[in-house]
């Protein structure tokens, strides 16, 4: 179908004017449908059967909106909300469901504007909230995208709305860039970024006037983030949007930085960090206070640095909150790291080990006693890999106990014992209290010291089944590292069932996956072998970038797993204090894969690229 221009558009569907306030020309429902069964989206006897059902739709949609804002406002119905609300099948594509998105797609296409999924990474907060007023976004659907010279880049749902974009034009003073986008996407991000911005604002004018932090009330259940606009508690609202937003971005982490002139707020998603936004220095010190004082911390105390954890409800999911604070030289700096149930405890097939692998570890946790240590740097999924481990092996009949410094995250099924070293709970003493708990499988969260790993060992010795995590390179380092705790070689060689190490790699965008080849450069950086005078080309994936990856080429992340299991030859060599490079060889010899090799093979495989290998592994 050849592209329309947007004045061509107004004269072939012959829009009319809304009663809801949209402007004059702009499509309506049924010319709406015609342009979809015309793009071969939808079939005509789809069209027939929901132009029935068009009014009561309608005004269901608009029920549900004015139950979700308390009535507080006007709600407008776009045709496009409708369309998709009843989220019907696209013709000829399997599991594909017309979406706000994809109409979006197809109007931006038939006007010739560019189509844009709004990136919240990429936005601006504050040039959002000083260039149009929350009322006119609102009422408009128009989201600020970007300012470079005199073009501002605007997000807009109806791109023959030509009298908005007049208004723009006129009340801005700048010249306009229009995109199309999603009204769904355009509203939540109204409301996230001007309530955001606008409690920041708020909050930094009220703490100018004073305020007593102490009386904030405890948070227990987060509000819904329509709710949040109906309060003027403005330093509660901040952080709450602020856990909301971080949330729908699926972050790990987030990082509230006191600089100079201003705060910054950042976020770790898939393991790399992205600036979110800046607070004004005054809002700083009260936006800590809260945060500490959901996470039960002394909000007196400044110049320690504190741990806490904090328990949220957004709908029927709960997530912990574990949170750090560190005093530097401009303020208290605070992490907050999210523990989502969902992504920590997985069923064990899910973590990304493979067949041969998977059954090797398998052995090792279904064995009655033994000793199995997880060792890796810090971030690399350990604890995922314990708790679904745990989790699987967890039953009426099992007392599963674990020693966290701090916890990492509340499960019912574990009896989970907390480090403290103030009132003497140490990995060490802890250890031999809980074997006098009657335990049958036993976690220790880190072997730090020479007491701990002797306690780990002599656990596993009396008849109980012990999970270990060591920060090691690789799986052969491990047992050297036991060695060096002074551990004795014979009770070490007894006990040891495996060790398993670990990496995480980024995961393609499987929505922008691309094909290309590796380089004679890249094959030798990673001291893979050719066929002499080999010519083949070794065929790998990337990302291109897109919205649903936010142009990062990587959506998820999957686990690189090195799984040694202790055979005798690995028992002699750890008798006769062989060094980890002996063990490595023989390992290797009896068919275990390395992380660089297991890796590479999710290179071959598509899942991961060629710098996400190089990035996590070495040699």
């Amino acid at each position: 179908m050849s592209r329309y221009t947007l004045c061509q558009l107004y004269t072939v569907f012959n829009p009319v004017l809304h009663t809801h306030g949209m402007a004059a020309q702009s499509l309506d429902f049924a010319s709406l449908c015609s342009l979809m069964v015309k793009r071969g989206l939808l079939s005509e006897e789809q069209v027939l059967e929901i132009q029935i059902k068009e009014g009561a739709q309608r005004q269901r949609l608009i029920r549900e909106a004015g139950f979700r804002q308390g009535g507080r406002q006007r709600y407008d119905v776009y045709p496009s909300e409708v369309l998709a609300s009843f989220k019907l099948p696209v013709q000829g594509e399997k599991n594909a469901v017309l979406t706000e998105d994809r109409i979006a797609k197809v109007l931006a296409e038939e006007s010739g504007l560019p189509y844009l999924k709004i990136d919240p990474l990429k936005l601006d907060m504050k040039l959002i909230a000083s260039v149009l007023s929350r009322p006119f976004a609102r009422r408009h659907n128009v989201l600020v995208i970007g300012l470079s010279g005199n073009r501002l880049t605007v997000a807009i749902s109806d791109p023959l709305d030509a009298e908005l974009l007049e208004n723009l034009r006129r009340i801005t003073g700048y010249e306009i860039d229009p995109r199309v986008s999603a009204k769904c996407d355009i509203q939540r991000l109204i409301t996230e970024v001007y309530g955001f911005r606008q409690s920041v604002s708020a909050a930094a004018q009220t703490m100018g006037g004073g305020v007593d932090i102490g009386n904030l009330e405890q948070l227990v259940k987060l509000k819904a983030v329509d709710e949040l606009e109906a309060t003027d508690k403005h330093v509660v609202n901040a952080v709450e949007y602020m856990l909301h937003y971080a949330f729908d971005q699926r972050a790990s982490d987030i990082h509230i930085e006191p600089h100079r002139e201003h705060s910054l707020v950042r976020v770790r998603i898939d393991g790399v960090l992205h600036n979110v936004t800046t607070l004004p220095k005054v809002v700083h010190a009260a936006v800590v206070s809260r945060i500490k004082m959901l996470s039960r911390m002394d909000i007196a105390e400044k110049r320690r640095p504190q741990d806490g954890r904090i328990k949220t409800g957004t709908g029927e999911q709960e997530t912990e909150l574990r949170v750090s604070t560190l005093p530097t030289a401009f303020g208290e700096k605070i992490v907050i790291r999210i523990f989502d149930p969902t992504l920590l405890m997985q069923d064990l097939s899910a973590l990304g080990f493979y067949p041969k692998e998977f059954n090797q570890f398998s052995e090792f946790i279904a064995r009655p006693n033994g000793l199995v240590l997880v060792t890796g740097p810090t971030g690399s999924g350990k604890t995922t890999t314990l708790y679904s481990a745990l989790k699987y092996l967890s039953g009426p009949d099992v007392n599963i106990v674990t020693i966290e410094d701090p916890i990492e995250m509340v499960v019912d099924d574990f009896n989970q014992v907390a480090v403290n070293p103030t009132v003497g709970i140490t990995f060490a003493s802890a250890l031999r209290t809980i074997l006098r708990q009657d335990p049958d499988i036993i976690m220790v969260g880190e072997v730090r010291d020479a007491e701990t790993a002797a306690n780990a060992v002599q656990s596993a010795l009396t008849g109980h089944l012990v999970f270990a995590t060591l920060h090691t390179n690789d799986s052969p380092t491990a047992i050297s590292r036991m060695l060096d705790l002074e551990v004795e070689p014979f009770l070490l060689s007894s006990v040891l069932v495996g060790v398993v190490a670990q990496r995480l790699v980024r995961i393609i965008c499987q929505q922008c996956k691309k094909k290309d080849y590796l380089t004679p450069d890249q094959v030798s950086a990673l001291r893979m072998k050719m066929p002499e005078g080999s010519q083949k080309k070794l065929p790998v994936y990337y990302g291109e970038g897109c919205p649903a990856c936010r142009g990062t080429g990587y959506l998820g992340r999957s686990a690189v797993y090195e799984v040694m299991p202790v055979n005798d030859k690995i028992v002699r060599l750890i008798n006769t204090r062989g060094d980890s490079k002996e063990i490595m060889k023989v390992a290797r010899l009896d068919g275990m894969m390395t992380l660089r090799e297991v890796a590479i093979k999710k290179l071959a495989q598509g899942i991961t690229t060629f710098e996400e290998v190089i990035r996590v592994t070495s040699e």
